[in-house]
Protein backbone atom coordinates (compact mmCIF):
# COMPACT_ATOMS: atom_id res chain seq x y z
CA UNK A 1 0.00 0.00 0.00
CA UNK A 2 1.38 3.12 -0.80
CA UNK A 3 2.39 6.06 2.00
CA UNK A 4 0.47 9.26 1.90
CA UNK A 5 2.92 12.42 1.25
CA UNK A 6 1.84 14.73 3.69
CA UNK A 7 3.02 18.43 3.69
CA UNK A 8 4.29 20.01 6.96
CA UNK A 9 4.27 23.81 7.01
CA UNK A 10 6.71 25.93 9.87
CA UNK A 11 8.74 28.58 10.00
CA UNK A 12 12.27 28.88 10.15
CA UNK A 13 13.05 28.71 13.76
CA UNK A 14 11.24 25.22 14.77
CA UNK A 15 12.50 23.48 11.24
CA UNK A 16 15.56 21.71 12.57
CA UNK A 17 13.37 20.12 15.36
CA UNK A 18 10.45 19.06 12.78
CA UNK A 19 12.87 17.53 10.72
CA UNK A 20 14.46 15.47 13.53
CA UNK A 21 10.85 14.67 14.57
CA UNK A 22 9.53 13.52 11.59
CA UNK A 23 12.60 11.46 10.90
CA UNK A 24 11.84 8.98 13.41
CA UNK A 25 7.83 9.27 13.36
CA UNK A 26 7.17 8.97 9.33
CA UNK A 27 8.59 5.64 9.20
CA UNK A 28 6.29 3.99 12.01
CA UNK A 29 3.57 6.29 11.55
CA UNK A 30 3.38 4.88 7.63
CA UNK A 31 3.42 8.17 5.90
CA UNK A 32 5.92 10.52 3.56
CA UNK A 33 6.77 13.63 4.12
CA UNK A 34 7.82 16.93 2.61
CA UNK A 35 8.40 20.60 4.80
CA UNK A 36 7.78 23.51 3.54
CA UNK A 37 9.51 26.69 5.55
CA UNK A 38 7.74 29.62 5.41
CA UNK A 39 9.49 32.65 5.25
CA UNK A 40 8.81 33.86 9.13
CA UNK A 41 10.32 33.02 12.56
CA UNK A 42 7.75 31.04 13.85
CA UNK A 43 4.81 29.87 11.67
CA UNK A 44 2.44 29.76 14.17
CA UNK A 45 1.89 33.57 14.03
CA UNK A 46 1.31 33.20 10.31
CA UNK A 47 -2.41 33.47 9.28
CA UNK A 48 -4.35 30.87 6.98
CA UNK A 49 -4.28 34.32 4.22
CA UNK A 50 -0.81 34.83 4.73
CA UNK A 51 0.02 30.95 4.65
CA UNK A 52 -1.84 30.44 1.70
CA UNK A 53 0.12 33.64 -0.43
CA UNK A 54 3.87 31.83 0.80
CA UNK A 55 2.90 28.64 0.34
CA UNK A 56 4.00 26.52 -2.53
CA UNK A 57 2.43 22.40 -2.73
CA UNK A 58 4.56 20.17 -4.89
CA UNK A 59 2.31 17.64 -7.08
CA UNK A 60 1.13 14.55 -4.94
CA UNK A 61 1.16 16.13 -1.99
CA UNK A 62 -1.95 14.51 -0.04
CA UNK A 63 -2.83 16.59 2.61
CA UNK A 64 -1.32 19.94 4.41
CA UNK A 65 -0.29 19.57 7.86
CA UNK A 66 -0.16 22.90 9.38
CA UNK A 67 0.60 24.17 13.24
CA UNK A 68 -1.95 23.82 15.30
CA UNK A 69 -1.78 27.90 16.30
CA UNK A 70 -2.43 29.04 13.12
CA UNK A 71 -5.34 31.29 12.87
CA UNK A 72 -7.99 31.49 10.45
CA UNK A 73 -9.93 29.99 7.77
CA UNK A 74 -8.28 26.48 6.92
CA UNK A 75 -10.64 26.74 3.52
CA UNK A 76 -7.48 29.75 2.36
CA UNK A 77 -5.21 27.15 2.23
CA UNK A 78 -6.74 24.22 0.62
CA UNK A 79 -7.85 26.34 -2.23
CA UNK A 80 -4.51 27.38 -3.32
CA UNK A 81 -2.89 23.93 -2.68
CA UNK A 82 -5.61 21.74 -3.98
CA UNK A 83 -5.99 19.47 -1.19
CA UNK A 84 -6.79 19.08 2.03
CA UNK A 85 -5.51 20.80 5.09
CA UNK A 86 -5.70 20.45 8.62
CA UNK A 87 -3.95 21.88 12.14
CA UNK A 88 -1.33 19.49 13.68
CA UNK A 89 -0.92 20.27 17.33
CA UNK A 90 -0.26 23.28 19.18
CA UNK A 91 3.20 21.60 19.88
CA UNK A 92 5.55 20.16 17.08
CA UNK A 93 6.24 17.37 20.07
CA UNK A 94 3.48 16.43 20.21
CA UNK A 95 3.36 14.91 16.78
CA UNK A 96 4.25 11.15 17.30
CA UNK A 97 0.62 11.22 19.58
CA UNK A 98 -1.19 13.30 16.90
CA UNK A 99 -0.38 10.40 15.11
CA UNK A 100 -0.32 7.43 16.87
CA UNK A 101 -2.76 4.53 16.99
CA UNK A 102 -4.41 6.30 20.58
CA UNK A 103 -6.74 7.98 18.28
CA UNK A 104 -7.89 4.67 17.02
CA UNK A 105 -8.04 2.82 20.28
CA UNK A 106 -10.06 5.83 21.25
CA UNK A 107 -12.60 5.02 18.58
CA UNK A 108 -16.22 5.42 19.31
CA UNK A 109 -15.62 6.37 23.19
CA UNK A 110 -17.70 8.55 24.92
CA UNK A 111 -20.77 6.10 25.66
CA UNK A 112 -21.31 5.07 28.95
CA UNK A 113 -24.45 2.92 30.81
CA UNK A 114 -24.44 4.73 34.63
CA UNK A 115 -26.91 7.23 35.26
CA UNK A 116 -25.59 10.03 37.48
CA UNK A 117 -28.17 11.48 40.31
CA UNK A 118 -26.90 15.15 41.56
CA UNK A 119 -28.08 16.05 44.77
CA UNK A 120 -29.14 19.95 45.92
CA UNK A 121 -28.43 19.47 49.47
CA UNK A 122 -30.69 21.15 51.79
CA UNK A 123 -33.31 22.10 48.91
CA UNK A 124 -36.11 23.22 50.86
CA UNK A 125 -33.57 26.20 52.24
CA UNK A 126 -33.29 28.22 48.86
CA UNK A 127 -35.70 29.88 47.00
CA UNK A 128 -37.35 28.89 43.41
CA UNK A 129 -34.99 30.71 41.43
CA UNK A 130 -31.60 29.53 43.26
CA UNK A 131 -33.15 26.21 43.10
CA UNK A 132 -33.17 26.14 39.02
CA UNK A 133 -30.03 28.11 38.96
CA UNK A 134 -28.12 24.66 40.78
CA UNK A 135 -30.12 22.70 38.72
CA UNK A 136 -29.50 23.95 35.40
CA UNK A 137 -25.28 24.05 36.22
CA UNK A 138 -25.64 20.17 37.66
CA UNK A 139 -27.85 19.00 34.49
CA UNK A 140 -24.75 21.05 32.29
CA UNK A 141 -21.73 19.64 34.24
CA UNK A 142 -23.69 15.64 33.03
CA UNK A 143 -26.21 15.25 35.60
CA UNK A 144 -29.15 13.23 34.49
CA UNK A 145 -31.60 13.53 37.70
CA UNK A 146 -31.40 16.11 39.87
CA UNK A 147 -32.27 14.98 43.74
CA UNK A 148 -33.59 17.00 45.67
CA UNK A 149 -32.17 16.87 49.18
CA UNK A 150 -34.60 17.28 52.14
CA UNK A 151 -33.98 18.46 55.52
CA UNK A 152 -34.33 15.49 58.26
CA UNK A 153 -36.31 16.86 61.23
CA UNK A 154 -39.05 19.14 58.99
CA UNK A 155 -41.50 18.85 56.64
CA UNK A 156 -40.64 20.64 53.36
CA UNK A 157 -44.19 21.89 52.53
CA UNK A 158 -43.60 23.63 49.02
CA UNK A 159 -41.36 20.61 47.49
CA UNK A 160 -44.62 19.67 44.93
CA UNK A 161 -44.31 23.34 43.84
CA UNK A 162 -40.72 22.62 43.54
CA UNK A 163 -40.59 19.94 41.83
CA UNK A 164 -43.18 20.97 39.35
CA UNK A 165 -40.94 23.75 37.99
CA UNK A 166 -38.13 21.55 37.39
CA UNK A 167 -39.94 19.07 35.48
CA UNK A 168 -41.43 21.92 33.36
CA UNK A 169 -37.93 22.87 32.28
CA UNK A 170 -37.65 18.54 31.20
CA UNK A 171 -35.64 18.33 34.72
CA UNK A 172 -35.78 14.90 35.99
CA UNK A 173 -36.08 14.54 39.56
CA UNK A 174 -35.68 12.42 42.53
CA UNK A 175 -36.79 13.60 46.12
CA UNK A 176 -34.40 12.50 48.88
CA UNK A 177 -36.56 11.78 51.81
CA UNK A 178 -37.68 9.27 54.00
CA UNK A 179 -40.95 11.02 54.92
CA UNK A 180 -44.52 10.75 53.20
CA UNK A 181 -45.35 13.65 53.67
CA UNK A 182 -42.90 14.84 51.52
CA UNK A 183 -42.91 12.29 49.06
CA UNK A 184 -46.20 12.11 48.52
CA UNK A 185 -46.32 15.55 47.04
CA UNK A 186 -43.29 15.39 45.17
CA UNK A 187 -44.26 12.05 43.23
CA UNK A 188 -47.59 13.45 42.36
CA UNK A 189 -45.81 16.33 40.91
CA UNK A 190 -43.54 14.36 38.53
CA UNK A 191 -40.75 12.91 40.80
CA UNK A 192 -39.86 9.83 39.42
CA UNK A 193 -37.42 8.26 42.30
CA UNK A 194 -37.24 8.15 45.58
CA UNK A 195 -34.54 7.41 48.17
CA UNK A 196 -35.16 5.88 50.15
CA UNK A 197 -37.12 3.34 51.14
CA UNK A 198 -36.89 0.74 54.09
CA UNK A 199 -39.02 -0.30 57.09
CA UNK A 200 -39.77 2.93 58.40
CA UNK A 201 -41.84 4.05 54.90
CA UNK A 202 -42.02 1.04 53.05
CA UNK A 203 -45.79 0.74 53.69
CA UNK A 204 -46.14 3.69 52.03
CA UNK A 205 -44.52 2.91 48.53
CA UNK A 206 -47.03 0.95 46.70
CA UNK A 207 -49.14 4.81 47.12
CA UNK A 208 -45.99 7.24 45.58
CA UNK A 209 -46.31 5.51 41.97
CA UNK A 210 -42.60 5.49 41.20
CA UNK A 211 -39.68 3.69 41.52
CA UNK A 212 -37.95 3.66 44.58
CA UNK A 213 -34.33 3.15 46.33
CA UNK A 214 -34.53 -0.04 48.73
CA UNK A 215 -31.55 0.16 51.78
CA UNK A 216 -31.38 -1.51 55.04
CA UNK A 217 -32.29 -1.11 58.00
CA UNK A 218 -29.41 -2.00 59.57
CA UNK A 219 -26.16 -1.39 57.21
CA UNK A 220 -24.26 -3.02 59.15
CA UNK A 221 -25.70 -6.47 58.00
CA UNK A 222 -27.83 -5.63 55.69
CA UNK A 223 -30.61 -6.55 57.85
CA UNK A 224 -34.47 -5.64 56.65
CA UNK A 225 -32.96 -5.64 53.01
CA UNK A 226 -34.58 -8.96 51.84
CA UNK A 227 -38.05 -8.14 53.69
CA UNK A 228 -38.30 -4.65 51.95
CA UNK A 229 -37.53 -5.93 48.66
CA UNK A 230 -39.98 -9.25 48.56
CA UNK A 231 -42.33 -6.58 50.16
CA UNK A 232 -41.85 -4.21 46.76
CA UNK A 233 -41.64 -7.01 44.31
CA UNK A 234 -44.65 -8.19 45.65
CA UNK A 235 -46.26 -5.22 45.50
CA UNK A 236 -44.92 -4.10 41.60
CA UNK A 237 -43.29 -1.33 42.87
CA UNK A 238 -39.88 -0.65 40.87
CA UNK A 239 -36.61 -0.25 43.06
CA UNK A 240 -33.19 -0.23 43.14
CA UNK A 241 -30.66 -1.13 45.77
CA UNK A 242 -28.03 0.51 47.81
CA UNK A 243 -26.79 -1.26 50.29
CA UNK A 244 -24.42 2.47 51.73
CA UNK A 245 -21.30 2.83 50.94
CA UNK A 246 -19.41 3.65 54.56
CA UNK A 247 -16.83 6.18 54.99
CA UNK A 248 -13.39 5.20 55.15
CA UNK A 249 -12.15 4.76 59.05
CA UNK A 250 -16.30 3.86 59.66
CA UNK A 251 -16.40 0.34 57.60
CA UNK A 252 -15.84 1.25 54.08
CA UNK A 253 -13.80 -1.97 53.18
CA UNK A 254 -16.61 -4.11 54.66
CA UNK A 255 -19.42 -1.33 52.89
CA UNK A 256 -17.72 -2.28 49.73
CA UNK A 257 -18.11 -6.31 50.09
CA UNK A 258 -21.95 -5.79 50.88
CA UNK A 259 -22.51 -4.47 47.24
CA UNK A 260 -20.81 -7.70 46.49
CA UNK A 261 -22.66 -9.89 48.68
CA UNK A 262 -26.27 -7.91 47.58
CA UNK A 263 -25.31 -8.10 43.76
CA UNK A 264 -24.82 -12.16 44.80
CA UNK A 265 -28.18 -12.36 46.06
CA UNK A 266 -29.97 -10.66 43.67
CA UNK A 267 -28.14 -10.62 40.24
CA UNK A 268 -30.14 -9.06 38.02
CA UNK A 269 -31.83 -6.12 40.40
CA UNK A 270 -30.84 -2.42 39.32
CA UNK A 271 -28.58 -0.62 42.31
CA UNK A 272 -27.35 2.23 43.28
CA UNK A 273 -24.42 3.70 45.16
CA UNK A 274 -23.91 7.44 46.61
CA UNK A 275 -20.31 8.19 46.08
CA UNK A 276 -20.81 11.15 47.85
CA UNK A 277 -19.99 9.36 51.31
CA UNK A 278 -16.71 9.00 49.99
CA UNK A 279 -16.13 12.30 48.47
CA UNK A 280 -17.07 14.59 50.41
CA UNK A 281 -15.44 12.64 53.76
CA UNK A 282 -12.20 12.40 52.49
CA UNK A 283 -9.07 14.82 52.44
CA UNK A 284 -8.13 14.56 48.70
CA UNK A 285 -9.35 16.27 45.46
CA UNK A 286 -12.28 14.19 44.10
CA UNK A 287 -11.35 13.29 40.54
CA UNK A 288 -9.23 10.04 41.59
CA UNK A 289 -11.94 8.68 44.15
CA UNK A 290 -15.24 9.29 41.73
CA UNK A 291 -12.92 7.49 39.03
CA UNK A 292 -12.20 3.91 41.49
CA UNK A 293 -15.57 4.39 42.68
CA UNK A 294 -17.48 4.41 38.82
CA UNK A 295 -15.37 1.68 37.87
CA UNK A 296 -16.21 -0.89 40.73
CA UNK A 297 -20.06 0.01 39.69
CA UNK A 298 -19.45 -0.34 36.28
CA UNK A 299 -17.83 -3.65 36.71
CA UNK A 300 -20.69 -5.14 39.18
CA UNK A 301 -23.39 -3.79 37.10
CA UNK A 302 -24.35 -0.73 39.54
CA UNK A 303 -26.27 1.44 36.94
CA UNK A 304 -26.54 5.03 38.96
CA UNK A 305 -24.68 7.13 41.38
CA UNK A 306 -25.36 9.15 43.92
CA UNK A 307 -23.36 12.83 44.17
CA UNK A 308 -22.74 15.82 45.99
CA UNK A 309 -21.30 19.11 45.83
CA UNK A 310 -20.70 20.57 48.95
CA UNK A 311 -17.10 20.96 50.71
CA UNK A 312 -15.10 22.77 48.11
CA UNK A 313 -12.73 19.59 47.23
CA UNK A 314 -15.42 17.99 45.53
CA UNK A 315 -17.25 21.35 43.76
CA UNK A 316 -16.60 19.44 40.58
CA UNK A 317 -17.98 15.68 41.03
CA UNK A 318 -20.46 15.73 38.52
CA UNK A 319 -18.23 16.24 35.80
CA UNK A 320 -15.69 14.41 37.26
CA UNK A 321 -17.97 11.28 37.07
CA UNK A 322 -19.76 12.16 33.76
CA UNK A 323 -15.77 11.63 32.40
CA UNK A 324 -15.13 8.79 34.51
CA UNK A 325 -18.07 6.90 33.41
CA UNK A 326 -17.04 6.74 30.16
CA UNK A 327 -14.01 5.80 30.84
CA UNK A 328 -14.77 3.10 32.61
CA UNK A 329 -17.64 1.73 30.26
CA UNK A 330 -15.37 1.71 27.43
CA UNK A 331 -12.28 0.15 29.46
CA UNK A 332 -14.74 -2.71 30.73
CA UNK A 333 -16.56 -2.61 27.88
CA UNK A 334 -13.78 -3.46 25.24
CA UNK A 335 -10.94 -5.12 27.72
CA UNK A 336 -8.63 -2.62 27.51
CA UNK A 337 -7.08 -0.68 30.54
CA UNK A 338 -8.19 2.87 31.48
CA UNK A 339 -5.11 4.68 30.52
CA UNK A 340 -3.87 6.97 27.34
CA UNK A 341 -7.87 7.80 27.23
CA UNK A 342 -9.29 10.55 29.02
CA UNK A 343 -6.73 12.82 29.16
CA UNK A 344 -9.43 15.53 30.91
CA UNK A 345 -9.07 13.70 33.78
CA UNK A 346 -5.34 14.55 34.08
CA UNK A 347 -5.65 17.41 36.62
CA UNK A 348 -2.34 17.82 38.96
CA UNK A 349 0.35 16.34 36.61
CA UNK A 350 0.10 16.08 32.86
CA UNK A 351 0.22 12.53 31.19
CA UNK A 352 3.56 13.02 29.51
CA UNK A 353 6.42 15.17 29.98
CA UNK A 354 7.55 16.89 26.80
CA UNK A 355 11.40 17.68 26.29
CA UNK A 356 13.50 19.77 23.94
CA UNK A 357 16.27 19.23 25.27
CA UNK A 358 19.64 21.27 26.17
CA UNK A 359 21.03 20.86 22.45
CA UNK A 360 17.63 21.49 20.70
CA UNK A 361 17.79 24.57 23.05
CA UNK A 362 21.05 25.55 22.62
CA UNK A 363 20.47 25.08 18.80
CA UNK A 364 17.44 27.41 18.97
CA UNK A 365 19.13 30.05 20.57
CA UNK A 366 21.81 30.37 18.57
CA UNK A 367 19.50 31.03 15.64
CA UNK A 368 17.19 33.94 17.27
CA UNK A 369 17.91 36.86 15.72
CA UNK A 370 15.31 39.28 17.23
CA UNK A 371 14.89 40.50 20.78
CA UNK A 372 11.77 38.65 21.85
CA UNK A 373 12.44 36.48 24.73
CA UNK A 374 11.54 32.77 24.34
CA UNK A 375 10.89 31.02 27.52
CA UNK A 376 11.02 26.91 28.20
CA UNK A 377 10.82 24.84 31.42
CA UNK A 378 11.91 21.35 31.29
CA UNK A 379 14.44 19.18 33.43
CA UNK A 380 14.06 20.90 36.68
CA UNK A 381 14.82 24.38 34.69
CA UNK A 382 13.82 27.77 33.24
CA UNK A 383 15.05 28.82 29.89
CA UNK A 384 15.04 32.62 28.93
CA UNK A 385 16.92 33.08 25.11
CA UNK A 386 16.31 35.79 22.72
CA UNK A 387 18.97 37.14 20.20
CA UNK A 388 21.52 38.29 22.64
CA UNK A 389 21.12 36.10 25.75
CA UNK A 390 20.63 31.77 26.85
CA UNK A 391 19.75 32.29 30.22
CA UNK A 392 19.25 29.34 32.45
CA UNK A 393 18.25 28.80 36.27
CA UNK A 394 15.64 27.46 38.90
CA UNK A 395 15.13 31.33 40.53
CA UNK A 396 12.69 33.13 38.48
CA UNK A 397 13.16 36.22 40.19
CA UNK A 398 17.66 35.83 39.51
CA UNK A 399 16.93 35.27 35.76
CA UNK A 400 14.35 38.66 35.35
CA UNK A 401 17.64 40.49 37.11
CA UNK A 402 19.90 38.69 34.83
CA UNK A 403 17.20 39.54 31.80
CA UNK A 404 16.80 43.22 33.03
CA UNK A 405 20.42 43.95 33.46
CA UNK A 406 21.46 42.87 29.82
CA UNK A 407 18.68 44.20 27.96
CA UNK A 408 15.62 47.18 28.91
CA UNK A 409 12.29 46.21 29.63
CA UNK A 410 9.17 48.33 29.59
CA UNK A 411 6.93 47.57 32.34
CA UNK A 412 3.63 46.00 30.07
CA UNK A 413 6.38 43.53 29.10
CA UNK A 414 7.82 43.03 32.82
CA UNK A 415 4.45 42.02 33.13
CA UNK A 416 3.86 39.94 30.55
CA UNK A 417 7.27 38.08 31.32
CA UNK A 418 6.22 37.89 35.22
CA UNK A 419 3.34 36.12 33.87
CA UNK A 420 4.72 33.62 31.63
CA UNK A 421 7.64 33.17 34.23
CA UNK A 422 5.06 32.11 37.26
CA UNK A 423 3.52 29.85 35.40
CA UNK A 424 6.92 28.00 34.08
CA UNK A 425 7.66 27.63 37.76
CA UNK A 426 4.26 26.04 38.78
CA UNK A 427 4.97 23.43 35.51
CA UNK A 428 8.30 22.54 36.68
CA UNK A 429 6.91 22.99 40.33
CA UNK A 430 3.76 20.39 39.16
CA UNK A 431 5.86 17.97 36.56
CA UNK A 432 3.48 20.07 33.71
CA UNK A 433 4.48 20.95 30.32
CA UNK A 434 4.80 24.79 30.17
CA UNK A 435 4.37 26.65 26.50
CA UNK A 436 4.63 29.86 26.47
CA UNK A 437 1.37 32.26 25.69
CA UNK A 438 -0.23 28.89 26.29
CA UNK A 439 -2.47 28.12 29.43
CA UNK A 440 -0.94 24.70 31.45
CA UNK A 441 -3.03 21.97 31.01
CA UNK A 442 -5.62 21.25 33.95
CA UNK A 443 -7.72 18.69 32.52
CA UNK A 444 -11.25 19.72 32.23
CA UNK A 445 -10.65 22.59 33.93
CA UNK A 446 -8.39 24.08 31.62
CA UNK A 447 -9.51 27.92 30.95
CA UNK A 448 -7.90 29.28 27.79
CA UNK A 449 -5.54 32.09 27.74
CA UNK A 450 -5.99 35.25 25.00
CA UNK A 451 -2.88 35.07 23.00
CA UNK A 452 -0.59 38.18 24.20
CA UNK A 453 0.75 37.92 19.79
CA UNK A 454 -1.93 40.43 19.02
CA UNK A 455 0.40 43.30 20.74
CA UNK A 456 3.38 41.96 18.43
CA UNK A 457 4.16 43.94 15.09
CA UNK A 458 1.98 42.38 12.20
CA UNK A 459 3.29 39.25 10.84
CA UNK A 460 4.07 40.31 7.54
CA UNK A 461 5.47 43.36 8.42
CA UNK A 462 8.10 40.68 10.04
CA UNK A 463 7.99 37.94 7.99
CA UNK A 464 10.10 39.17 4.61
CA UNK A 465 13.13 40.44 7.42
CA UNK A 466 12.73 37.13 9.22
CA UNK A 467 16.27 34.94 8.62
Amino acid sequence: MDRPLLLFVTGKLAEPSLRRTLAALAPAAGFEYSIAVLPITVASLATMPWVARHLQVAPGVQKVILPGLCQGDLAAVETVAGVKAERGPNDLLDLPEYFSVASENRKDYGAFDIEILAEINHAPRLTLSQLLSEARRLQASGADVIDLGCSPGSIWHDIGAAVRALRSEGIRVSVDSFEPAEIGPAAESGAELVLSVNGSNLAAASDWGCEVVAVPDDIATLGGLDGTVENLSARGVPFRIDPIIEPIGFGFAASLGRYLEARRRYPSAEMMMGIGNLTELTDVDSAGINVILLAFCQELGIRSVLTTEVINWSRSSVRESDLARRLVHFACTRQILPKHLEPRLHLLRDAKLRSHGNSDLDDLAARIRDKNFRLFAENGSLHVMNDSMHLTGTDAFALFDEMARRQSIDPSHAFYLGYEMAKAVTALTLHKNYVQDQALDWGYLTVAEQSHRHKMPDVEDRSETAE
